[in-house]
């Protein structure tokens, strides 16, 4: 009985901790979870709630290019324009494809258009330069780039590194400026991989290796211990300097703040008045066990709320009616799970009998339901865009959460008001109450 009392209090305690940490956000020195009312460092507001600005450019090819092609040059530019975002700090800003040749970048908090335009712009400056700041090559001088796995040397340790591919000329201009730069006395035997005047990347010359001959020939490895993802955006950043085509805006248009936040704040009240019905009836109509899963409603809340600020989630009015909608499918499990439950009790079996088999015999339709709905999240992240995206991202991590907390916060919680020998059916939504 003791240690009973012990493990139900130390879960109501956790589920205290937990709102108290999606509400004030926690610290533990190495790693901290931010608020989730903190906008900065925790979940980020979407175009539609803070207003900012919209920009869609299209590419300019004309109908001979062929599809691999067009969509191989649109990835390109997708990496780019990514980059550019990243480089301004405007890490918030969402950017997606629209059909085959137009690419729309979402930009919160930059009311103006124009300003929007200017800022990120529509091509990028690639170019090489050595530790003077004189430009060796450009990026037209760049014919490929390709972020690669695989052995470089003798020793024959697999590694990422990236391949550029260098046009006739290009490379006996760059064989010249890599012997000038391992021959220097200095530290200054490096090649400066610059996009807008921004560093890069910044891969040295080896100057055992190449104070006589400089790199030759027209493939060009850079080196330095890469994650593949860091290989794979320094390829995509360098391939940028090469755009297969220009781009045009086709649209530019600014998005007003007051109707977003006031559209927020209706929506954070819908959301609150339907969370709180929702525990009046599960309270009125299951009793005890409606008790049990308003406790477990607001576990699933906090830890939805945590998730969604340590993953930095960008949150669009569509991310909120993800979230509000897999609160009703967690509130829906918990239906189907009691009326199990109280179908056993009827039966004439043990509370813990029932809870048991409830579980048991509901967990076939949670679990197919769940997984359909999983599969429409999955495909409308893959397939959809923009704020589609977002409320696909909200609706899986909820689905995910959900199911959890109805499958074992519930159970725990109930199975330990049994050992506290709270067995009266009547407490469980059936009958007049019989010791069970």
């Amino acid at each position: 009985m003791k240690k009973t009392v012990i493990s139900f209090t130390a879960m109501i305690l956790l589920i205290a901790l937990l709102c108290f940490t999606a509400w004030n956000g926690l610290d533990f020195g190495f790693f901290s979870i931010p608020s989730a009312r903190d906008t900065e460092n925790g979940i980020r507001l979407g175009l539609d709630l803070v207003g900012g600005s919209i920009i869609t450019f299209e590419a300019n090819v004309d109908d001979s290019i062929s599809d691999e092609s067009l969509s191989s040059g649109m990835d390109t530019v997708e990496a780019m324009l990514r980059a550019r975002l990243t480089d301004l700090g405007l890490s918030e800003a969402t950017i997606y494809k629209v059909g085959d040749r137009r690419i729309t970048v979402e930009i919160p908090a930059i009311s103006d258009p124009e300003e929007a335009v200017q800022k990120l712009g529509s091509t990028a400056q690639l170019e090489f330069r050595d530790a003077d700041d004189n430009v060796i090559l450009v990026g037209s001088d760049v014919a490929d780039s390709e972020a690669m796995y695989g052995p470089i040397d003798s020793t024959g340790i697999s590694q990422n590194y990236v391949l550029l591919t260098l046009t006739d000329e290009a490379a006996s201009t760059f064989t010249e400026a890599t012997k000038a730069a391992a021959n220097r006395s200095d530290d200054g035997n490096y090649i400066k991989i610059m996009l807008d005047d921004q560093v890069v990347s910044q891969p040295y010359v080896d100057k055992d290796k190449f104070k006589a001959t400089g790199i030759t020939g027209k493939e060009v490895l850079i080196t330095g211990g890469f994650q593949a993802e860091d290989a794979g955006w320094l390829a995509n950043v360098i391939a940028a300097g090469q755009l297969p085509f220009s781009l045009s805006q086709v649209e530019m248009r600014s998005v007003g703040a007051q109707l977003g936040m006031k559209a927020l704040d209706t929506s954070l009240q819908a959301g609150l008045i339907g969370i709180l019905l929702v525990i009046v009836f599960m309270i009125a109509y299951y009793r005890l066990p409606g008790l049990v899963a308003s406790l477990a409603l607001v576990f699933y809340v906090a830890i939805e709320a945590i998730v969604l600020a340590v993953f930095r989630v960008n949150l669009s009015l569509p991310g909120i009616a993800g979230i509000i909608l897999s609160v009703g499918m967690a509130v829906d499990a918990n239906v189907v799970i009691f009326e199990r439950v109280k179908e056993e009790l009827r039966a004439g079996k043990t509370v813990r009998s029932s809870i048991d088999s409830g579980f048991h015999r509901a967990f076939t339709a949670i679990f197919d339901s769940n997984v359909t709905t999983m599969i429409a999240a999955v495909v409308l992240y893959v397939l959809g865009s923009g704020t589609i995206v977002g409320f696909a991202m909200t609706l899986g991590i909820g689905i995910v959460i959900s199911m959890f907390t109805a499958l074992t916060v519930t159970r725990f919680l109930l199975n330990r008001l049994v050992d506290l020998k709270i067995t009266n059916t009547a407490l469980y939504g059936v009958g007049n109450g019989r010791k069970a």
